[in-house]
């Protein structure tokens, strides 16, 4: 009895320690973010553009955004097609490689894809620093989380609802569009915001293929380079210039802030589906 409750205790306690691990350097890094940006914030940083190494964030904010927008069109588009393509139509091996495929994606270093995002979009494509290389490589980057979390989210849905679809005659299309897909959404919107918000946290691949501009994008899709919250942060943070290092915080704060509205979105929107099956 007493070695059950020693090696009960020892248990719990690796798991606390653990939960601190996690949680202890998370909270440190938003109380020394929120504890640096809050002092300096002015809310001119959401309304001028970048000048040097002062001015506001206007142009890395609405950067970011479309940078986000773009990540969910494309990427997400062909993510969740692969997701359902191997959940519910693929097998044997086309199957194993599709998904080793991705997995293999998934494992690649982000800067690696920077670079050859530079060395395809950028150079050979002739397309300069631009929105479409920097969104292409973000999708790239995003691809396999979104495969995943699709062909996850698909695999969670009853089997009975496929069974019960085609005893009634439903087709195919019709079963996947109107039960599979409507069950499975909570999902994979969780993994298209998780992926989204991995992306736009990115500095490297958007060095190398969007730039940076002091200016908000254009709507040109090549030969213009785009602003992004990572560059001050990674840029501006250890410059002399006190202006330039405040920059940097403030871009910190804002991006973690865009990051809790994907959060809060996609709680949302779970809550919204679940109620709405339980309905």
């Amino acid at each position: 009895m007493n070695r059950r409750k020693i090696v009960n205790a020892a248990f719990w306690t690796g798991c606390l320690v653990c939960l601190a691990v996690v949680v202890v350097p998370t909270v440190w890094m938003l109380t020394e973010v929120i504890g640096r940006a809050l002092p300096v914030f002015d809310w001119h940083v959401l309304t001028e553009n970048t000048r040097g190494n002062g001015g506001g964030l206007r142009n890395a904010i609405i950067g970011t955004v479309v940078l986000g927008l773009g990540v969910l069109l494309v990427g997400g588009t062909v993510s969740v097609l692969t997701g359902i393509y191997l959940s519910e139509f693929a097998t044997g091996r086309t199957q194993s490689l599709l998904r080793g495929a991705y997995e293999v994606l998934a494992g690649i270093p982000s800067i690696v894809l920077g670079y050859v995002g530079y060395l395809a979009l950028v150079v050979s494509f002739g397309w300069g620093f631009s929105l479409a290389a920097g969104v292409l490589t973000l999708s790239v980057l995003a691809i396999p989380y979104i495969a995943k979390a699709t062909e996850a989210a698909l695999g969670q849905v009853p089997t009975s609802y496929r069974e019960g679809a085609e005893a009634l005659g439903l087709p195919v299309s019709f079963t996947l569009r109107k039960i599979v897909l409507k069950s499975a959404i909570p999902g994979i919107v969780t993994g298209m915001l998780v992926a989204l918000a991995l992306a736009v946290g990115e500095t490297a691949p958007m060095l190398y293929t969007a730039g940076w501009s002091n200016t908000a994008p254009t709507g040109e899709l090549t030969h213009s380079p785009v602003g992004y919250l990572t560059y001050p942060i990674w840029t501006f943070y250890n410059l002399p210039s006190q202006s330039a290092r405040d920059l940097s915080y403030n871009a910190a704060f804002l991006l973690i802030l865009f990051v809790l509205l994907l959060i809060l979105i996609g709680r949302l929107v779970s809550w919204r589906s679940r109620r709405h099956a339980e309905g």
